[in-house]
């Protein structure tokens, strides 16, 4: 299935997902799906009982091509719980030269909303951007003072071991994060090659891989000092790994800002992995279980 082409516009398919999580006696449940395009889920799983519902956005074309838009919604309703990912890895693919037959840019929008006491655990895996593609991926999230947020994004520049750099286009990522309508995080990275960004000390250093992982919660429910003794344990943990060039951590009014500076992808999932097993039980009181669809 397909969507019908933005009125006026040459060769631009839009896909939008709107999903609403709900909390009853009978725990989380998916109350509301709205879809159009090839944008969808199969249904929610419950690997961890009733109250946390995974599920696994389904983008069956697996990349974005000039004009696509693709547009998904998570309302996480008061005291619901739920953790989204992805099956396999975002691709935005080379885009078109021949502007004559449309507009080339590639945009994903992620537009997260969170109610009280809701939980929110956002973890697609790794975006792809192949040389020459012209990508805007942007997350927002909006949340509570009491609800609880994870997220990552990872960004891979080119096809590396395959001697593909990135070495033309561009790629924009954007995230937000309010609380209580107030702006708490606003971070905009532009990746053009013309513009050296890649190379210098103060931009990406000759990395080709940068992913970041936000963790909200209220003092009420993570007190400072227990986030404090948290940070140390992560610290402790990526020292371990001997990652410490690789691995930040940044505690911004009560959000935890991580970032990963380097040049393999599996690499940075798996550290952020090994960090949220230490986070999730603090934040919302549950061990880390890892979604079925990762080890397939």
């Amino acid at each position: 299935m397909t969507a019908a082409p933005l009125a006026g516009m040459k060769n631009q398919w839009l896909a939008s997902l709107d999903l609403q999580l709900g909390y009853s006696s009978h725990g989380t449940q998916l109350t509301r799906t709205k879809r159009s395009g090839p944008l969808t889920i199969q249904k929610a799983f419950y690997p961890e009982g009733r109250d946390c519902a995974h599920l696994y956005l389904l983008h069956p074309p697996a990349g974005i091509v000039s004009g696509d838009k693709l547009t998904v919604g998570i309302d996480v309703q008061d005291q619901a719980h739920g953790l989204v990912t992805t099956p396999g890895a975002n691709r935005f693919y080379r885009a078109r030269t021949d502007l004559s037959i449309g507009d080339p840019k590639q945009t994903q929008v992620t537009n997260i909303t969170l109610g009280d006491r809701a939980k929110c655990e956002h973890f697609p895996l790794e975006t792809i951007v192949y040389n020459q593609a012209d990508g805007i991926n942007n997350v927002e999230v909006k949340l509570q003072k009491n609800s609880m947020y994870c997220g990552w994004d990872m960004t891979c520049l080119g096809l590396p071991s395959s001697s593909e750099a990135f070495t033309g286009g561009s790629f924009t990522q954007l995230n937000t994060l309010y609380c209580d309508d107030i702006l708490l995080y606003h971070d905009r990275v532009k990746i053009e090659p013309s513009s050296k960004i890649q190379q210098h000390d103060a931009g990406l250093a000759n990395n080709t891989v940068f992913g970041t992982f936000l963790a909200y919660a209220s003092d009420e429910q993570v007190p400072h000092a227990k986030r404090t003794e948290l940070i140390g344990q992560l610290r402790d943990l990526v020292d371990t790994h001997n990652a410490s060039e690789l691995i930040s951590i940044t505690d911004i009014r009560q959000l935890l800002v991580i970032r990963y500076l380097g040049q393999q992808a599996h690499q940075c999932k798996d550290l952020f992995i090994e960090l949220w097993a230490l986070i999730r039980p603090i934040y919302i009181e549950k061990q880390a279980i890892q979604p079925r669809i990762w080890f397939t």
